[in-house]
């Protein structure tokens, strides 16, 4: 698990390998990652958009952008909490993704970044 706070807002990831949708013999891994999203902030927040470096250990980079997540522009109150997962493949057993959320503050409309932090997606063999 690793995790990151911006402006009082803390996004945990936990991820695992998923060797039943993976097939080494095709260099295909898949991994499955969870994210909580935490409104420690006095204030009320939603989540706009989402960045993505996602870089495997033969230096292939891939950058995705999009609207929310999963489908959701959830709005936190503060204290509130969203979570959801979603997956990422991969052609080498190692990889690592970053990025970050914009985020807008609903009292003024003000939008700002918070981190995602960097997690590695490690097939289990290779952690030996």
């Amino acid at each position: 698990m690793v995790k990151a706070t911006t402006q009082s807002i803390e996004v945990i990831v936990e991820c695992k390998y998923l060797a039943n949708q993976s097939s080494p013999k095709e260099n295909l891994y898949f991994f499955v990652y969870f994210i909580t999203i935490i409104n420690n902030s006095q204030y009320t927040v939603q989540l706009l958009k989402r960045h993505w470096d996602i870089t495997d250990s033969n230096g292939d980079k891939r950058t995705v952008d999009g609207d929310g997540v999963v489908g959701e522009t959830p709005v936190l109150e503060p204290g509130e909490t969203f979570q959801y997962n979603s997956g990422c493949n991969f052609l080498t057993e190692i990889g690592y993704m970053k990025g970050y959320y914009t985020m807008k503050r609903l009292m003024d409309g003000v939008e700002f970044k918070i981190d995602i932090p960097k997690f590695d997606l490690v097939v289990p063999a290779k952690l030996n």
